[in-house]
């Protein structure tokens, strides 16, 4: 429905009756009708979306003991916020939490304002639009009814900030719909929509806008079917099926967030497996358990990876004015770029020298509209706007140019040579390069001010970083609408100078080559891979290697030490002869492992990596992040830190390589290096930065 008639209908509610009692609040409006039934509308003062701080709880609590003597027919809970219902909790309130003993006595008290509100002798109905999340969800478990508008998105996220739920919806969740449904959401942060809501038993209606007073006035007055927990939930709650789940909740868990790195998800197996079979000990005891983990170096890391996501967000700095994108390469990297952006709302030509490059990238996309957009029209209507351009005559439309092809200086200059009388007054021109400095790329044009980097990384709808490249020409209002381009097609700009690989591939390179180095050393790459993710890197440098391709590799590696010459190690021989002999890695099904439907081939590990072995393929990366802090490349730590997870996957709960080093402690990730340079020689050297790194 059109939201200008949701916000009439929301505020003819609010005309419909005066306060009751208990007075005026600074972020609800409360409101009788001729019904008597009580709404209150949630509508978080200075804020674009509703979340719940302790001030807000404490005034839904006096709201709550407000109703148990100026009691309504009953009570309605919804928000006036456009963007949905409740986001989750204030996640500002969680930074810098490290007493156990105080978080346990706040989350005891949140405990109190949702039993209180529970326990109401009336009845008590959340409707619910756009998004509900996390304590969003938790408020609504503790209504007696729910009904949800079809526009509507359920979902706990805490396990991406290294929690589970903490405001009562464990226990909550577990005795309302099937546990397994239940665990599996708590466990993996996805969310569900309404329809799927209602076939869990998580709401009992869904409906649109203009029927919600009706369906309201069904709940308070019994004419609404309720969802009751039926048998299956009892019976998946009893003890020993309970054991059973768990333990294979546990080694589902254990493939993609190991106990030592990420404790919340065993800690709500534990706290399920212990105490599920009584919803009252289960309440009782999450919050104990909530508390422990909230004083984590996990979860304080992931909580600060949140506010750093936002940081950067904020750096597009406006709204995108790109409409037309013109790319030229269709290979992995540009066709995939070209269906991001067309699956963003953008017009794109996609050009390619054959037709073969341009036919693959648009079954790609296909595939990538399939999995990522709801319906069948989304999908048409996203290839509609992917337009195969053999000719390359979207040039002359497009307010972007995106060249994507091989890393060969001569190369991009000669494409460049062809683009720059036709492209249109006030284009952009950027190259997707991964290393190539732009001072060298510019030098054959006429405007090289309109030349820029942007960099996206691979697999590009999953890899969140796009790093926006400027040299000491360029356009400032070009730049500025490039870091708006990027923000518009929801990717996160990262502004870095010009220069030998910017920044993640500068850092990721040595990574990478040490691993074969130690390879050369007659390393096990089984046993080299498990080094890094050990450490908590989402894949080993050899199976990166592999994904990005041993060509791509090869040149970054070599382009880079064109320019630091020894402080990268040199890409042995015969990494030259298998891309010589085509086995690129995934890509062509073999490289340094083989692949078979797109999925590595591994066996069992060989030998159990040393702390050597990881800090030979970790320490380089926060060495070369502190050198470009220094040389100016990156401004901000924090940001190199948001860059590096976000454009690679460094371990998310070691909050990024300079966090990394700075929990470690500078002075001893310098000697450590300094230790590494004196065994293994001067690619090692700790740079100048360390000695004023803090």
């Amino acid at each position: 429905m059109d939201s200008k008639i949701m916000s009439v209908l929301r505020d003819r509610v609010l005309e419909l009756g005066p306060k009751p009692a208990s007075g005026s609040y600074a972020n609800f409006k409360v409101t009788r009708d001729e019904d008597g039934i009580a709404w209150v509308l949630f509508d978080r003062a200075g804020s674009s979306a509703n979340t719940l701080s302790a001030a807000v709880l404490e005034e839904f609590g006096q709201i709550a003991a407000s109703f148990e003597s100026d009691r309504p027919a009953g009570v309605v809970l919804r928000s006036a916020k456009k963007s949905g219902f409740i986001a989750g909790a204030d996640i500002n309130e969680f930074k810098g939490l490290n007493e156990i003993a105080k978080v346990e006595t706040e989350i005891g008290r949140v405990h109190g304002i949702l039993d209180r509100f529970e326990n109401l002798k009336i009845p008590t109905v959340a409707v619910i639009h756009g998004f509900c999340l996390g304590g969003g969800l938790e408020v609504v478990l503790a209504c007696q009814a729910r009904i949800a508008i079809d526009n509507a998105r359920f979902g706990f996220p805490e396990v991406l900030l290294g929690l589970h739920p903490g405001f009562g919806g464990t226990a909550r969740f577990t005795h309302l719909v099937n546990p397994l449904e239940a665990m599996t959401m708590m466990l993996t942060g996805k969310t569900i929509d309404a329809r799927k809501a209602k076939s869990l038993g998580l709401v009992d209606a869904v409906t649109q806008e203009r029927h919600v007073r009706g369906a309201v006035k069904d709940a308070i007055f019994g004419r609404l079917k309720r969802n009751k927990p039926g048998a299956l939930v009892s019976v998946m709650n009893f003890g020993p099926v309970r054991g059973l789940l768990g333990s294979r909740m546990r080694a589902e868990a254990n493939k993609t967030a190991p106990q030592a790195h990420y404790p919340a998800p065993y800690a709500l197996i534990d706290l399920w497996e212990k105490h599920g079979g009584d919803r009252k000990g289960m309440l009782a005891a999450e919050q104990p358990s909530f508390a422990k983990l909230m004083v984590t170096p996990a979860a304080q890391n992931l909580i600060r990876v949140f506010f750093l996501r936002d940081e950067m967000k904020k750096l597009a700095g406006g709204k995108n004015t790109i409409q037309q994108v013109h790319v030229i390469g269709a290979g992995a990297m540009g066709g995939d770029i070209a269906a991001w952006c067309a699956n963003q709302g953008l017009r794109v030509t996609l050009a390619d020298m054959k037709p073969e490059p341009i036919a693959g990238a648009i079954k790609r996309a296909a595939d990538l509209f399939g999995k990522i957009i709801r319906s069948k029209i989304g999908v048409r209507d996203a290839l509609d706007r992917l337009i195969p351009d053999l000719d390359g005559e979207g040039v002359r439309g497009a307010d972007l140019i995106i060249e994507a092809v091989p890393e060969k200086l001569a190369l991009k200059q000669k494409v460049y040579a062809g683009l720059e009388p036709i492209m249109k007054p006030g284009a952009i021109l950027a190259t997707n390069t991964s290393s190539i400095p732009l001072q060298d790329l510019r030098t054959t044009l006429k405007n090289p001010e309109r030349l820029l980097g942007i960099h996206f990384f691979n697999p590009v709808s999953r890899l969140q970083l796009v790093e926006v490249v400027s040299h000491d020409g360029v356009d400032p209002q070009a730049l500025a609408t490039a870091m708006k381009f990027v923000g518009g097609i929801d990717r996160l700009p990262l502004p870095v100078k010009s220069s030998p690989g910017f920044l993640v591939n500068r850092a990721l390179t040595p990574y990478m080559l040490e691993a074969m180095v130690m390879m050369d050393e007659k390393i096990d790459k089984t046993t080299i891979d498990a080094a890094a993710e050990k450490f908590g890197m989402p894949m080993g440098p050899i199976e990166l290697a592999d994904q990005v391709g041993l060509d791509i590799c090869l040149a970054v590696g070599d382009e880079l030490r064109t320019h630091f010459g020894d402080a990268l190690p040199a890409a042995p021989d015969w990494l030259r002869e298998k891309v010589a002999k085509g086995e690129l890695g995934r890509k062509t099904g073999k490289g340094f492992y083989e692949w078979k439907n797109g999925r590595v081939q591994k066996g069992a590990i060989a030998a159990q990596p040393t702390d050597d072995m990881i800090d030979r393929l970790i320490l380089p990366m926060s060495n070369v992040c502190v050198a470009c802090l220094r040389e100016g490349i990156v401004d901000n730590a924090d940001v190199v830190d948001g860059a590096m997870i976000f454009g690679t996957g460094y371990a998310p709960f070691r909050g990024g390589p300079l966090n990394y080093a700075r929990t470690r402690g500078p002075e001893n990730v310098s000697n450590a290096l300094a230790a590494l340079a004196q065994k293994y020689g001067s690619r090692f050297k700790p740079d100048a930065g360390w000695l004023t790194f803090r």
